[in-house]
């Protein structure tokens, strides 16, 4: 979705909210699925989409943190943000013209009081 927002979607027809679980441990998002028993006794002629249980995992990136998640159309939709802290952050260092005196005069005492032509 950008530069730090990752959206993960699950297909989770025919799975209820109650039956989802989204976790995240050392790193890791699990999503799972349990199907609850049906009814004993009934019989189907075609099942059209599949009542098996389930279990994914993603392995996350650090910094990274779970932002939301929502089931919408039979689709899990979990939004992820990294978050840099600001040490971590890259810094523009600003360059200036010419050497910094210190530098100069640190330079002609280690060649002997002048500065020497290459």
């Amino acid at each position: 979705m950008g530069e730090d927002h990752y959206r993960v979607t699950v297909a989770t027809a025919g799975f209820a909210e109650s039956e989802l679980d989204v976790q995240v441990r050392e790193n890791t998002l699990y999503i799972s699925g349990e199907k609850t028993d049906e009814a004993d006794g009934v019989k189907y002629l075609h099942r059209g989409i599949a009542g098996r249980s389930f279990r994914k995992q993603f392995r996350l990136a650090d910094h990274v943190r779970v932002d939301s998640a929502w089931l919408d159309n039979g689709l899990l939709t979990i939004d992820l943000v990294r978050e840099l802290p600001e040490a971590m952050k890259p810094r523009r260092i600003e360059i200036s013209a010419g050497a910094p005196k210190s530098l100069v005069s640190k330079a002609k005492k280690l060649l002997g009081g002048e500065a020497k032509a290459a």
